[in-house]
């Protein structure tokens, strides 16, 4: 290892490989699926579904989501997910399952950690 060096795995060795420019065009790309994530929010949405909205492989659209956005595509979506999941709980007119049922359970390890939530599916639809 090299004296001084960040060791790897840390912010300091990804930013090193982060070195593509977010052009113009690649910013009107982003925008695509970023929109798509505003629109689908409670859809099952991956990285490769966005990558494919965006025109490029999951990897470049990552790395280029980041540079444009700072924060990671996932980060990106569970954010607007949250977001949405407050405003349903401030206008009260569901229960606390309702909301969390609805913006979350496309989540894979959500599913896997609460295999019994497939009883709230009527919540799906709200009250």
């Amino acid at each position: 290892m090299v004296t001084g060096a960040p060791p790897r795995g840390t912010a300091g060795d990804r930013r090193k490989w982060n070195t593509d420019p977010v052009t113009p065009e690649d910013l009107a790309h982003l925008r695509r699926a970023r929109d798509l994530m505003d629109r689908e929010y409670a859809k099952p949405l991956d990285v490769p579904a966005m990558a494919r909205q965006a025109l490029m492989s999951p990897s470049h659209f990552s790395r280029q989501f980041r540079a444009a956005y700072g924060e990671t595509p996932y980060t990106y979506l569970m954010t607007r997910r949250i977001e949405r999941a407050m405003a349903l709980l401030r206008r009260g007119d569901l229960s606390c399952l309702g909301p969390i049922w609805m913006i979350f359970a496309t989540e894979v390890w959500y599913r896997t950690m609460f295999p019994e939530s497939r009883a709230w599916q009527s919540h799906e639809e709200g009250p």
